[in-house]
């Protein structure tokens, strides 16, 4: 997660130690993003008639258009917190969209069943992601 600026090559010539060590480290820019909900990027609730499929998909495209935004992307994410209001009846069929987005590319995650989330809405979805750059996670 710690990328070197300087090579070991490089920075044995430019400050010799008895000791070898780095120099600077700099840290992978990390991405939170704020739990979300499936609504419409026009702010707008789903139909009444959705499924659980059809919010998960809202929710994890909402998630992918910020992180494209932010120079970032689903297969950037490295962990995702995921909340239901009915882990019962709702599990299965949200681990099937959830897969359908993350099947080579697998982040850490957590599922938690909750009382209730704002707007009444079935599921929330926050994550954590790193910048785009050449390494593939």
């Amino acid at each position: 997660m710690f990328a070197n600026k300087l090579s070991s090559q490089s920075f044995r010539s430019v400050i010799m130690s008895a000791k070898r060590f780095n120099s600077t480290i700099t840290p992978v820019c990390f991405i939170y993003v704020s739990g979300q909900i499936p609504y419409t990027p026009d702010n707008k609730p789903l139909p009444a008639s959705a499924t659980i499929a059809d919010y998960a998909e809202q929710a994890i495209q909402n998630v992918s258009n910020i992180l494209e935004a932010s120079n970032s992307s689903l297969n950037h994410i490295v962990k995702a917190n995921i909340f239901l209001t009915d882990m019962g009846a709702q599990f299965g069929e949200f681990n099937k969209v959830y897969a359908k987005y993350f099947s080579e590319h697998k982040p850490a995650r957590s599922c938690v069943a909750v009382k209730e989330l704002p707007l009444g809405v079935p599921l929330e979805i926050e994550v954590v992601a790193i910048e785009k750059d050449d390494t593939k996670l």
